[in-house]
């Protein structure tokens, strides 16, 4: 059992409590927004990451083979899915992969399908590449969310619909999506030749017995398929700027490799990697323990709000640390910002940067950080809406 330990990152630089203004257009609200944790990462990666820096040179990185198989292993063992060492590629982070493959698969003014709500940098890589936006809602009954199959595959149809990006687990809406539901949604795809981005940054975030199906382990699709995946969210590593993108399709690396050399984006820094590597080979015990922790923060923070505010719907979270809140019952949309930042005077993601003004009641609360932060910002909800 490793210890786990609450930091706290105020004056340190980092974007959740010191760079608010961005977002929010002030500073010094109580940060439960972007999706990084205030745990310590595992001892394994500051030893890693002090040993490299002891030995006082930062010249040009040679990536070990033991990275690669690091993360291979890690896969195998967590998710039960090989991957070949050759499928490996690196982007500075799963955001910036997906722009890129909405470059690379698709051509200006092509349509591209997300599920809304959805994570908001997948609405900003096809509006940013100038392609069509198109949203198939998911489907939520009392904080469960479910894929609305024909609504998803008659907009592909009207659409001509080109690349589906998918978030899986899903942020913000919690879900982990069960090897059926991947199974019928790559079957549409297939059908009407739609390429397929499966981000899973979240993979290793898995709660209440659900378990994480890697999209290329379901059979007769890696044809078309493009995985995403990444040490950050799992270890708290995303000033590491490391992530890989999993390609087994010979004719689709060779896209990626063409974009990535003609862009000269070849490898990233030796501190990612290095931290990387440790957290696959040493980290497990410490997330087992910190996925505990969340838990139990996702617990009070359903159970406070059924006590206190009953018509608030708190989304069942089987995967990630991120608590999606419909307040609806409570304040309008044109009333969210001033109560919660006005009021509250809490930072959380905005409910209609996840797909447009019919989310505009829900909140997205980070759960990775102390019981008391939490505590705090559910006591300032409670104050402000009972």
């Amino acid at each position: 059992m490793e210890e786990i330990k609450y930091v706290d990152r105020r004056n340190t630089n980092c974007n959740k409590w010191d760079g608010q203004s961005n977002m929010f257009g002030e500073e010094g609200l109580h940060a439960m927004w972007v999706a990084d944790m205030d745990f310590q990462v595992p001892q394994c990666v500051i030893n890693a990451l002090r040993k490299y820096v002891d030995q006082g040179v930062y010249g040009y990185y040679k990536i070990p083979d033991s990275y690669y198989q690091a993360f291979i292993d890690w896969e195998e063992k967590r998710h039960h899915f090989r991957v070949d060492k050759e499928w490996i590629r690196f982007s500075p982070g799963v955001v910036a992969g997906f722009h890129w493959l909405v470059q690379i698969l698709t051509q200006p003014g092509e349509a591209v399908i997300v599920h809304t709500p959805v994570y908001y940098p997948f609405l900003n890589a096809v509006k940013n590449n100038n392609r069509t936006l198109i949203c198939s809602d998911l489907i939520t009954n009392q904080g469960k969310y479910t894929i609305n199959y024909e609504d998803f595959e008659n907009k592909i149809v009207d659409n001509k619909v080109k690349l589906f990006i998918l978030c899986s687990p899903h942020n913000p809406a919690g879900r982990v999506w069960k090897k059926e539901e991947l199974a019928r949604l790559f079957k549409i795809c297939k059908k009407y030749g739609v390429y397929i981005i499966s981000d899973e940054i979240h993979q290793d975030l898995i709660f209440d017995g659900s378990r994480h199906i890697p999209s290329l382990s379901v059979e007769g699709y890696q044809d078309h398929m493009i995985m995403l995946a990444a040490p950050s969210k799992t270890f708290n590593l995303a000033a590491g700027q490391n992530s890989l993108v999993i390609i087994p399709d010979e004719k689709l690396r060779n896209l990626w490799d063409q974009y990535t050399t003609a862009n000269r984006v070849i490898s990233g820094n030796a501190f990612g990697y290095i931290a990387a590597q440790a957290a696959y080979e040493g980290g497990e015990t410490w997330l087992e323990d910190v996925l505990k922790k969340i838990w139990d923060n996702y617990q009070y923070v359903k159970n406070e709000l059924a006590r206190k505010l009953p018509d608030a719907v708190v989304t069942q979270l089987e995967g990630t640390y991120l608590c999606w809140i419909d307040l609806g019952a409570y304040v309008s949309r044109e009333n969210m910002k001033e109560l919660i930042q006005g009021k509250c005077r809490i930072a959380v993601d905005y409910g209609d940067w996840f797909g447009g003004e019919r989310f505009g009641t829900y909140i997205r609360m980070n759960l990775a950080t102390s019981m008391e932060n939490v505590e705090k910002g559910v006591d300032a909800l409670v104050l402000n809406l009972i």
